[in-house]
């Protein structure tokens, strides 16, 4: 792979890379280098143990959208190299369990779900994302709410969950639900009956009941994934991570 980032290091000029990621002189050069380690990958030269002299496969990047600036630079140098543009799919954030304006971390349990999480845990990792509690000040440093829905979108109070609905768009539970639940209906029911609408006005679905919903429908899922895995031997994952040439058909 390192002659393809020689290769592409080369094709870049400075000024473009200061011009795509604001580097500045204060910057390590680990960070000047970096784009062109992250784009060489994109190309199939760069894996010659497995397409040989092949260019012709293509790429495509699954993505969030704050890798774009990565791979459009990638897409710009790709043609002056004589190669073919990958493709890109930018791909919908994940939030944390703490809330959408967190990230996961592998550091601390409470923001994500493992793959390695028992039943009970999964549980306890989502029930217990309502149980914290945030005060809001006004300016003049007056409590003016308390909200111990900190980490879901659901209303203060049972009262006025049940008659305005919850906030939909910073619900975790709903948006965990939008990635791992594939049935449309009910993914429709959550929206009609647990956020603001007419449907259950008066009698929203609580947030409880939102997230029992996520907890059925995660545990199945990893369960599943730790059944595959308990199968997995020593042998499949060597035969697997060996180098070799693949063949393709077109």
């Amino acid at each position: 792979m390192y002659p393809t980032i020689v290769r592409i290091e080369k094709a870049v000029t400075y000024s473009q890379a200061k011009g795509i990621f604001g580097f500045t002189d204060s910057d390590n050069i680990g960070k000047h280098s970096f784009p062109a380690i992250q784009a060489a990958p994109s190309f199939p030269v760069a894996f010659p143990h497995i397409f040989g002299n092949d260019t012709e496969p293509l790429c495509l990047i699954p993505c969030a959208i704050d890798q774009d600036p990565y791979f459009r630079m990638t897409r710009d140098v790709a043609p002056r190299l004589g190669w073919k543009k990958p493709a890109l799919l930018h791909s919908k954030f994940f939030p944390a369990l703490t809330g959408s304006k967190t990230k996961m971390s592998a550091s601390d349990a409470s923001t994500t779900i493992y793959v390695s999480d028992t039943p009970e845990m999964i549980k306890t990792k989502v029930s217990s994302q309502g149980s914290f509690f945030f005060a809001v000040l006004e300016g003049d440093g007056r409590l003016s709410q308390v909200n111990k829905y900190a980490f879901s979108g659901g209303q203060v109070s049972v009262e006025d969950q049940k008659s305005v609905g919850a906030n939909l768009d910073v619900d975790v539970a709903y948006q965990w639900m939008r990635f791992f639940c594939d049935d449309d209906a009910v993914l429709q029911k959550i929206e009609q009956e647990y956020g603001p609408g007419p449907v259950r006005a008066g009698d929203k679905m609580l947030t409880g009941e939102a997230k029992q919903l996520l907890i059925s429908t995660l545990q199945p899922i990893i369960a599943r994934h730790q059944q595959a895995r308990a199968a997995v031997t020593n042998e499949m994952v060597e035969t697997f991570m060996t180098p070799r040439t693949l063949k393709f058909t077109r």
